[in-house]
């Protein structure tokens, strides 16, 4: 037994030997030099909302009851499609109705059309007066006008039956349908709302401060989508617009950034963020610290980076970052110039 114990212990210390050499043989972590920019641009940050750039709300132009309701919020409609019907039974009466009444008109005018026909033949053979003639002829012009008059009507009828029945204008996406079946649905109230997801854009509030440099500067500004994977850091819009015209009461502006199309999830109503140039910022200012984004540690709620200390030890300090440009991240607390962060995280939290 004593035999065993001994053997335990020399493979132990030998396993520890060939760990320390292993460590002594690592190769030095590499580190980066935290440096303030020395002439930077500053951001403004700015709420923005998600928006569709075809988005229709749907009412009626007659009144009754929902008898139909095709749809709900969140389907994917085609366009033409039926959504919504209106009892249309007083409707369709009234189109048979107008049809009666354009059916006797027309044969009134069968009836003028011949007497007139006989009375131009007494005319000619001198049997009857002009005065008489003049008579069948304003008789079948009149009967005529009401056959026009009569046919329009019809006509009306029937267009103003096409009104209970609401279809999609165009393919897109059900947001809201603030109405179920046995509802009353009234001229200018809303029924359905619909949207193109194909063409959505973010519009915020510019302040009248702001509104040149959006001008001057329009490749500068960019947009964010928090939350949204691949969009959640500042990002060029394919197309900006700067609406010419400012509010009297709030002195600000729009702009309107589009998106490109296919974005998952994405919905009007949506919050984003919209990055305008500011000022430059030189070394009289406050300076500004950046860091590449793959020296950042992010373990659940933690954000941070790994510190070299003077004899090359790392230890991991909490970071606030703020907006992401390209490959690096601004960090706004948690270091300061000329602190060593290691470049390599995984490495460093090995070695730690």
């Amino acid at each position: 037994m004593k035999r065993i114990t001994e053997l335990t212990l020399v493979a132990m210390a030998s396993l520890a030997s060939q760990v320390v050499a292993l460590a002594a043989d690592a190769p030095p972590l590499k580190v980066i030099a935290v440096q303030g920019a020395g002439l930077s641009q500053t951001e403004n940050s700015l709420d923005a909302v998600v928006e569709a750039v075809r988005q229709t709300t749907l009412s009626t132009q007659v009144a009754g009851a929902v008898v139909a309701l095709h749809v709900k919020a969140g389907d994917r409609v085609k366009a033409g499609q039926a959504l919504l019907r209106i009892d249309a039974r007083a409707a369709q009466q009234n189109v048979i109705g107008a049809s009666a009444q354009v059916e006797a008109a027309q044969a009134n005018l069968a009836v003028a059309s011949k007497e007139l026909e006989r009375q131009k033949q007494l005319l000619q053979k001198e049997y009857i007066s002009q005065a008489a003639f003049d008579r069948a002829q304003a008789q079948w012009d009149a009967a005529r006008a009401q056959v026009k008059a009569l046919q329009a009507n019809n006509q009306a009828a029937q267009t103003q039956s096409g009104f209970f029945v609401l279809n999609a204008p165009y393919a897109g996406v059900v947001s809201d349908v603030p109405v179920t079946l046995g509802d009353m649905a009234l001229p200018g109230k809303p029924l359905i709302t619909v949207y193109d997801p194909s063409a959505l854009r973010v519009t915020a509030a510019v302040p009248q401060a702001l509104l040149a440099t959006a001008h001057a500067q329009p490749k500068a500004v960019r947009y964010e989508l928090p939350g949204m994977a691949g969009y959640s850091t500042p990002q060029l819009p394919p197309q900006i617009q700067v609406l010419p015209a400012v509010d009297p009461v709030t002195h600000t502006g729009q702009i309107r950034l589009s998106l490109p199309a296919g974005i998952e999830g994405l919905a009007p109503g949506m919050f984003a963020r919209v990055w305008l140039p500011g000022v430059a910022v030189g070394k009289s200012g406050a300076e500004r610290l950046y860091l590449p984004a793959t020296a950042i540690v992010r373990r659940a709620e933690m954000t941070g980076v790994y510190v070299v200390d003077a004899q090359g030890k790392p230890s991991l300090r909490q970071l606030r970052l703020g907006q992401t440009s390209g490959d690096r991240v601004e960090v706004l607390s948690g270091l300061r110039q000329g602190d060593k962060v290691a470049a390599e995280p995984q490495l460093a939290g090995a070695v730690r």
